[in-house]
């Protein structure tokens, strides 16, 4: 008798629980519970926590997409945009920093109300919406306590200070700036994605329809206005490149094997978080940081605080650049992390074309972006490549919300606020041959490197 969809996704949970409890138990400890408030642990990159992790995610969705009554679902979905207004509505409020003024005893939805200023009576319907999905705990009627979900959203400075100083309350707080970066001005440009896809008009992306302002987003940071904007902005996005491990950069091609003396350029570096570890790892390689004047200024006091050898030593220089103007070195390796999702195809070619009139021809460009994968089977050459193994079945081949979900969101995000867009293995391909570049290796990993060579 053949086993059921069902009973296989069951089984699939059944089996990863286990790989985790037996890892856990490996390690002298236990699973952190989502009662608890979030720590970071050893267990977090652990490759079979992960693993399994990413199949227990897939399965469980999977089966509740075929359990769940179809429109029961599909009305989740569509209403989606409560969830994030309600998220938008405690991080802005600080509900959870107030939420842990009383620790595990939890507080009353009237006492939090009292103490943003907003009727308890509305308060206690947002975290009850929340509660129901997993961020905070009711504990007893309209009483809620954080657990692991909420507590990513405390501020770094305790509750008092916030409400002394609400300017500077996302200094250092990687998740809470990160989520209203998303409520917030994600939110403004979401509801304006389905007339954009029909017609875009004069507008690059759905956020310049709702601010009806042709402005790129970065551009709109530097605005008076917005200014707490783009810092908070900045904050959320050091927190999420914190996520990605140096060796996947130190690894990408054998740096060692280039010549003595060889350049690299750091193509809209930023302040060079990606250069510092290479630069480490390769004294013999010169490094050259390029991007705008803002970014550059940045840059200079982060490597004097962080390496100030290697710019005694003149192995790291900058470079003020416009990447969309013509490439003013003829560098060894160019490289770029995290740009072209930023940009439209037009412009991505673009960019890599005013490399490619510069490069040499034994340049190497490597683009450091990550993968989508298609949620049916991949056919590209690059296909043993995926950043993920094959998916057990019945899972999607692209294990679904165990993967694809962050991928696909983080796809409308850059659809959202850029008119940018994450990548399949074949659209990278498509990249290179429309710039002039020809992929000839792709080394996955939670962001992954894409080797080119000058076509």
């Amino acid at each position: 008798m053949s086993i059921t969809a069902l009973k296989a996704l069951a089984q699939l949970i059944i089996s990863n629980v286990e790989t985790i409890e037996s890892t856990c138990q490996s390690k002298g400890t236990e699973f952190p519970s989502l009662d608890d408030l979030f720590e970071p642990s050893v267990l977090d990159a652990h490759p079979a926590i992960l693993g399994a992790s990413r199949q227990i995610v897939a399965a469980a969705a999977q089966i509740i997409a075929t359990v769940r009554p179809p429109m029961e679902l599909l009305s989740e979905h569509a209403t989606g945009m409560y969830s994030t207004a309600a998220l938008a509505f405690i991080n802005s409020n600080d509900v959870v920093d107030v939420i842990q003024l009383n620790g595990t005893r939890g507080m009353h939805s009237k006492e939090i109300g009292q103490k943003i200023g907003v009727d308890g009576s509305k308060v206690d319907r947002v975290l009850r919406y929340l509660a129901t999905r997993h961020i905070f705990r009711e504990v007893r009627p309209n009483v809620f306590v954080n657990n692991k979900v909420s507590s990513l959203l405390l501020k770094s400075k305790p509750w008092d200070e916030l409400v002394a100083d609400p300017s500077s309350k996302y200094a250092g707080a990687l998740g809470a700036s990160a989520i209203g970066h998303t409520t917030e001005e994600g939110f403004m440009g979401a509801p304006y994605i389905p007339q954009f896809l029909k017609n875009p008009g004069q507008y690059q992306s759905p956020f310049n329809m709702s601010i009806k302002d042709t402005t790129n987003i970065f551009a709109w940071y530097e605005q008076a206005e917005n200014l707490w904007r783009g810092r908070r902005f900045v904050v959320g996005m050091r927190g999420a490149g914190e996520r990605f491990p140096p060796e996947i950069f130190t690894s990408a091609i054998d740096w060692k094997g280039l010549p003595q003396g060889s350049t690299v350029v750091d193509v809209g570096a930023n302040v060079g978080t990606v250069t510092l570890p290479l630069a480490k790892a390769f004294p013999h390689l010169h490094f050259i940081l390029q991007d705008l004047d803002h970014a550059i200024s940045d840059a200079k006091v982060f490597w004097q605080d962080r390496f100030p050898e290697a710019l005694s030593e003149r192995r790291v220089e900058f470079q003020v650049h416009d990447f969309f103007t013509p490439m003013p070195v003829k560098a060894d390796v160019y490289f770029l992390r995290l740009i072209l999702h930023d940009w439209p195809q037009e412009e991505g070619i673009k960019i890599l074309k005013h490399i490619r009139a510069a490069a040499k021809p034994t340049s190497i460009l490597i683009i450091f972006e990550m993968i989508v994968l298609h949620a049916c089977p991949e056919t590209s050459k690059f296909a043993a490549q995926s950043p993920v193994p094959p998916a057990p079945p019945p899972l999607l081949a692209n294990y679904g919300l165990g993967f694809g979900g962050f991928v696909t969101m983080a796809d409308m995000q850059m659809l959202n606020l850029l008119g940018g867009r994450e990548r399949t293995i074949e659209e990278f391909e498509e990249l290179g041959r429309e710039s002039g570049w020809k992929l000839e290796t792709v080394k996955p990993g939670p962001i992954s490197a894409f080797i080119y060579t000058p076509e």
